[in-house]
């Protein structure tokens, strides 16, 4: 076997690269150095021989009575000296040695072969790493620029962008990682693999490691809201009756789940059933809180949630995480009011609809103009009542009669209110009339009565 051919067979067994592209290569390169060295004139023929182990080169030229151009024709003379067959107008093929090349053609060969070697390699790898989107890669630190760190996979590197780390994590030089592939780019220096630590997608894939009912599609991942390094909340079912979705994924004692929460630096992960019924999931996502009732509302996709007064700050969470997340993990709106707060509501909104129906308006054209109570409605002018949409004059006469029978405390309340915060603003400017005395003139004042009462010379004190 020849040099080359072993060379071409070591070649593509070391770097995965396809025999037959290296070959094309090859001949390409020569075909490039040819054109170099005699110009792009020259009709050539590049092929590699497999019996030999070589490359060919054969340069063709036509048979002519009178010789123009040497380079693309031969005269019939020298044409019957190397075949006596030789006629006018057949193109004939002349062997030329590779060796003849010259060092600068030879040069550019090689060149030419080392880059395309390199596309071929980087080709593989943009294909390989472009199948392992959405699977975990394993790689260690290997330096920061400022989009973020720079991660050794082996064949290629991966970029670990600033908003895709965990927040607070902390990477040196050295440190092995392990990250979620979310995209592979074509850069002019080699594929860029982009990879993510804060991806909800990367916890599904760890308990796919770590769970074989998940791997296996028995128990199944319905969704998952992350607030990266700090909490996280997965819905899941099971396809088995007799398998419990939550008891999987947790394990015995804990070992399953607490092999993710390690790969995650500690991130706190609720396990929650996931239920066709809005309301059931929401009062399984915003556990541990426990919720008294739920209204749905299934046009805005909102949901207004009622908890016991002390059961709040659990369901709310610490700076709001609980109930951020349980939203984020249903796609839907969350307001949370206490048993109490809802009450008072409710009250209120009632007296509303009933104002709402007298006017004949819808309570939506009331909200809009402000006016969501019945006494901010009390309070306002008729020109400010009049800004509300379809309201005229004769229906806030009718609003003013039903807020009277409705609550006729009310009008004679707020004009109490309003009167005596009147008096204030009088009793407040009376003082601000009162003059101001100054200590040097309380002095002189008292200095003086104890003149006038101090007895004259011969006058008896009495």
């Amino acid at each position: 076997m020849s040099e080359l051919k072993k060379a071409i067979d070591q070649i593509s067994k070391d770097r995965g690269i396809d025999r037959d592209l290296l070959i094309d290569t090859l001949e390409e390169a020569v075909r490039s150095a040819v054109a170099r060295k005699y110009g792009e004139t020259m009709d050539i023929e590049v092929s590699f021989n497999e019996e030999l182990g070589e490359i060919e080169v054969f340069e063709f030229k036509v048979v002519v009575e009178d010789v123009h151009d040497p380079i693309s024709e031969i005269s019939l003379d020298d044409a019957i000296d190397h075949d006596p067959k030789a006629q006018l107008d057949d193109e004939m093929g002349f062997p030329l040695k590779v060796e003849d090349l010259g060092r600068i053609a030879a040069q550019s060969a090689k060149q030419v072969i080392i880059q395309r070697m390199r596309d071929a390699e980087q080709e593989i790898i943009f294909e390989e790493y472009r199948d392992r989107i959405s699977e975990i890669a394993s790689g260690i630190i290997q330096r920061r620029d400022r989009t973020g760190w720079i991660i050794n996979l082996g064949r290629t590197e991966a970029l670990l962008p600033k908003d895709e780390q965990i927040p607070r994590e902390r990477y040196k030089r050295g440190d092995r990682v392990q990250a979620y592939i979310i995209d592979v780019l074509k850069e002019s220096r080699g594929p860029q693999v982009v990879v993510s630590r804060s991806h909800p997608d990367y916890m599904i894939e760890l308990f796919k490691r770590e769970v074989p009912e998940v791997a296996d599609g028995t128990v199944k991942i319905m969704g998952v809201a992350r607030d990266p390094g700090l909490r996280a909340k997965v819905a899941v079912m099971s396809r088995d009756r007799d398998v419990d979705p939550v008891g999987a994924c947790v394990g015995i004692r804990g070992s399953r789940i607490q092999n993710v929460v390690q790969e995650l630096k500690g991130e706190r992960i609720d396990i929650v059933v996931w239920s066709p019924d809005i309301a059931m999931y929401a009062q399984h996502a915003l556990s541990p809180a426990l919720i008294s009732r739920i209204t749905v509302d299934d046009e805005e996709e909102a949901l207004e949630v009622v908890c016991p007064d002390d059961q709040l700050t659990l369901a709310i969470g610490r700076k709001g995480q609980n109930v951020k997340l349980a939203a984020k993990l249903l796609g839907w709106k969350i307001d949370i009011f206490t048993e109490s707060r809802y009450g008072e509501l409710n009250a209120a909104r009632k007296g509303m609809d009933q104002i709402a129906a007298v006017a004949e308006i819808g309570m939506e054209n009331f909200f809009g103009a402000g006016f969501e109570t019945i006494e901010s409605i009390v309070k306002a002018t008729d020109e400010a009542l009049l800004s509300i949409k379809g309201m005229t004059e004769s229906k806030i006469g009718d609003i003013r009669v039903a807020i009277n029978m409705l609550a006729p405390g009310l009008q004679e309340e707020l004009a109490n209110e309003s009167d005596a915060a009147a008096d204030d603003i009088e009793i407040q400017d009376e003082s601000e009339e009162t003059e101001t005395v100054t200590p040097e003139e309380v002095t002189e004042t008292a200095t003086e009565t104890i003149e006038s009462e101090t007895p004259a010379d011969g006058e008896e004190t009495k």
